[in-house]
């Protein structure tokens, strides 16, 4: 009786609060910990038989690398003396690990001992048939190991060339059948650990938060591991074991006694190693569907989670029957990559979020616009400074690779902010997940993909914690994305997309087999995700739809176009609740890589992108950044595009040209709670005939523009600046509102920046504070059309205010990684300045004496 009362003592003192929450409706995992030894090893749960199986380095218990296959007997330059010296520092490295392996058998067997008291009591913690399959073969394996430690350390301790170690090596792998009997029942083992932990918390608390004694020379005592990872640890050191031998016989000379007798144990070990993994392969046992299926990778990506209200980038796996949510594991510099698995859904128990579900998306962290431009611009000042060091020869790669650094960190920030389509799926037992994606595009493909997988005859499944761990850890072998898409994670080789202004014209579309209303949307990608840059008018009750509108779209870096067709619905009844809009039918989608070669051509190029057995037909050009900025006076002054300010006003004897107040007025009638107004392209056919009107004056102008698109509108008042033979707020002051804007003191820039604008010329002066109002007054409708001042500065400033030609024409303004230079966000920032003042009179504006003053 006080054996059993002893016994209850050491259970107790081995309870303490658990570090490891794994979720037992089998559904969620947080990665049922780090499982790693402690001198930082990866945790397999399968015999790695890397040295004979792959041609890649393998990791040593001490955490070297080292090749798979060594030359038998041969040691660099021939030096014996240093070859020994270097298998005394490998057998110095193995017998550290070998310490910390026997303290983790010890640690293992310490709660056995007062589990088999508790067993024979009338409240058992575990039954004894329990005990014995949790801890089998654990003692005998303790017990190789500790005399195999006890008869090598000597030998460490009084090292010379004679010393021989082969014998001891030979002995523990003649004694591998005990691993093969542990091996055998390992699986079982791991159950009945999970199983009794659902069912006792006393256990689950021992399982949890198992003691660990450290290294002698360890200022840390112990430390807290699992049960399931420790049992883990048996399996794991064979291979480790067998990757020492490789190198011992690296590092010794043939005719040294210990040489065949360590190719010996080798032989032994992979014959071992072999033999296990043809009789029993978790990786292939865990890989398998309910139905007994293969489970095969179908899809994966990354994506941005919401979890608990902020965002967090997971890696999405979609397998044959279950989807699985990951995040990267941080590991040690020059180990492989591992994953940890946050949860998963069976695909029979997966639903997507209905029409009329009642609950509404959760508050989710979004960055205010202006900060997301603010990354866009660094990056793109990161990647020319990356450019400067390359060109510059000088060596300096570490400065390369701290710019690297430092654009990764901005672009995978951007990456995780950018996205706000919401795409939420949910379990039928009650549990939701929400994503954010960049684009309709993916959305649709994720949707697609999981519903094709749906029709077969699925069954829902709960998977062990082995089964999870094997199959998060073959997501790493399995993937096809491999990095998140950003810059720094290409290859210098790579393209670096395009920069500069894609003319595309979409013409018809054919295949539909019933008459609906029909549009396009156009998408480039941009900084790693897509954006949405223009959209064809609905074609109404057709079969086919014949658009033939051209857009003109900003390229940044993009290298493919995406076209999406749409079925427009106008039945308010299908209220999406995660977004809040009503859901058009997406009816097609195909992408087209831009090719810089074909693309770059002056001539048009057509092309069809089939989608669903939708054929869509359009054509394409591209025009570079510095091409389309190039200002072409117009010949004819009797027009108003490529005409000076001042010619326009004074021929039309009016302070602001007809033109800019025509647009203005409209877009405020009709455009000022438009999504994207002044961002989405216009149509350019429609632009080009606006235009050509406002140039001849037509009588009809104002009927026009009443039947005109909203966006087509927009789009000609912003041609209209960008055609200036001279920039609104002219060359000759460019210099000094570059100047300004820099200016610390707010007192200073104040001054300096009203005085600015007094020196500007009263046509000139007086357009821009009408445009400035009107931008003010859109803006004010941001939380409709999704444009804010900041949106509005990006979309006007390097249109308004431009370096003169012979600034433009030096050649790194001409970088294509340097468009957004730092005088384009100092462009930016001086529409901005003059947006978020107060209201500017144009009579106190001159009226007012300033104490301070610029040359100009």
């Amino acid at each position: 009786m006080a054996f059993f009362f002893e016994a209850v003592c050491v259970l107790r003192s081995l309870i303490s609060p658990p570090d490891f929450n794994y979720n037992t409706d089998g559904y969620e995992g947080d990665g049922a910990e780090d499982r790693k030894s402690q001198d930082g090893s990866e945790t397999m749960p399968f015999i790695d038989e890397s040295p004979t199986m792959s041609p890649q380095l393998c990791v040593r218990p001490d955490g070297e690398a080292v090749s798979p296959t060594p030359p038998e007997g041969l040691l660099p330059g021939g030096d014996i003396e240093k070859g020994l010296e270097m298998k005394k520092l490998v057998l110095s490295g193995f017998m550290a690990s070998e310490e910390i392996y026997i303290n983790q058998l010890e640690a293992l067997l310490l709660p056995m001992r007062p589990l088999k008291a508790t067993a024979t009591t009338s409240k058992p913690v575990l039954t004894m048939e329990q005990i014995e399959t949790i801890f089998y073969k654990i003692q005998d394996i303790y017990e190789i190991h500790k005399e195999f430690y006890d008869a090598l350390f000597p030998n460490i301790q009084q090292w010379d060339d004679k010393v021989t170690v082969g014998h001891l090596f030979q002995k523990l792998a003649s004694q591998l059948g005990v691993y093969k009997a542990f091996v055998d029942n390992y699986k079982v083992a791991l159950e009945t650990v999970e199983k009794c932990s659902q069912a006792n918390s006393q256990f689950q608390k021992i399982s949890e938060n198992v003691k660990v004694k450290g290294p002698k020379d360890s200022k840390d005592c112990t430390t807290t591991v699992t049960m399931e990872a420790l049992l883990y640890k048996p399996i794991d050191r064979v291979t480790r074991s067998t990757l020492v031998l490789h190198d011992l016989l690296k590092h010794t000379p043939k005719e040294h006694p210990d040489f065949a007798l360590l190719q010996d144990a080798l032989r032994i070990s992979q014959n071992f190693l072999s033999s296990i993994n043809e009789e029993i392969d978790p990786r292939r046992t865990a890989v398998t569907t309910p139905k007994g299926e293969a489970r095969q990778l179908v899809k994966d990506g990354f994506l941005v989670e919401v979890s608990e209200g902020s965002r967090k980038l997971r890696h999405v796996f979609l397998f044959t029957d279950l989807l699985l949510c990951a995040k990267m594991k941080k590991t040690a510099v020059g180990r492989n990559q591992q994953y940890e698995c946050k949860w998963y859904i069976p695909l029979a128990d997966l639903t997507f979020q209905t029409l009329d579900d009642s609950d509404s998306c959760p508050h989710v962290q979004t960055l205010p616009e202006h900060e997301i431009e603010e990354m866009k611009i660094k990056i793109s000042l990161i990647k020319s400074d990356i450019q400067k060091e390359k060109k510059a020869q000088k060596g300096q790669s570490r400065n390369v690779d701290r710019l690297r650094k430092k654009m990764n960190e901005q672009e995978s920030c951007l990456l995780l902010h950018s996205p706000t389509i919401p795409f939420r799926i949910h379990s039928k037992h009650g549990k939701s997940y929400l994503f954010l994606l960049s684009s309709d595009y993916e959305r649709s493909e994720w949707r697609e993909s999981i519903q094709k997988l749906q029709k077969k005859d699925l069954q829902s499944c709960v998977l062990s914690t082995l089964e999870l761990q094997v199959l998060t850890s073959s997501c790493f072998k399995l993937r096809t994305v491999h990095n998140i898409p950003v810059t720094s994670n290409k290859d210098d080789e790579e393209s670096p997309g395009l920069y500069g202004f894609l003319h595309v014209i979409v013409h018809s579309a054919t295949g539909f087999k019933e008459s609906a209303n029909l549009y396009c949307t156009l998408e480039v990608d941009s900084f790693g995700y897509f954006v949405s840059k223009a959209k064809t008018r609905v074609f109404r009750d057709t079969t086919e739809p014949h658009w033939n509108e051209e857009f003109e779209i900003e390229l940044e870096g993009s290298q493919c176009l995406r076209i999406l067709c749409y079925e427009k619905c106008y039945d308010k009844s299908k209220l999406n609740k995660d977004d809040n809009e009503i859901v058009d039918k997406i009816m097609g989608k195909g992408q087209v890589q831009l090719d810089p070669q074909t693309v770059q051509s002056k001539n048009w190029h057509v092309d069809v992108i089939e989608m669903n057995g939708i054929k869509v037909e359009f054509s394409m050009k591209f025009t570079s950044r510095d091409l389309s900025l190039k200002r072409t006076p117009s010949k004819k002054q009797s027009g108003v595009f490529g005409v000076k300010i001042s010619v326009v006003t004074k021929r039309e004897r009016s302070k602001v040209p007809y033109i800019v107040r025509q647009c203005i007025e409209e877009v405020e009638k009709r455009g000022i709670e438009e999504v994207g107004i002044y961002r989405i392209s216009g149509v350019a056919t429609d632009i080009q005939a606006l235009k050509a009107a406002f140039d001849t004056n037509t009588k009809d102008i104002l009927v026009m523009l009443s039947d005109m698109d909203i966006n087509a509108i927009a789009g000609t008042l912003k041609l209209y600046f960008r055609e200036l033979p001279e920039p609104l707020l002219t060359d000759r002051l460019y210099p000094a509102f570059m100047e300004g804007i820099a200016l610390s003191d707010p007192a200073a820039k104040e001054n300096c920046m009203m005085h600015l604008l007094r020196s500007l010329p009263d046509p000139n002066l007086i357009t821009f504070l009408t445009l400035l109002e009107h931008l003010k007054r859109v803006a004010e409708k941001e939380p409709v059309n999704k444009m804010s001042l900041h949106n509005l500065a990006t979309v006007f400033g390097p249109t308004l205010l431009r370096p003169s030609e012979s600034e433009s024409s030096k050649p790194h303004i001409t970088l294509a990684s340097d468009i957004w230079s730092h005088d384009v966000m100092a462009q930016v920032q001086v529409l901005l300045y003059y947006l978020q003042h107060p209201p500017i009179s144009f009579a106190e504006l001159k009226r007012n004496t300033l104490y301070f003053s610029t040359d100009v």
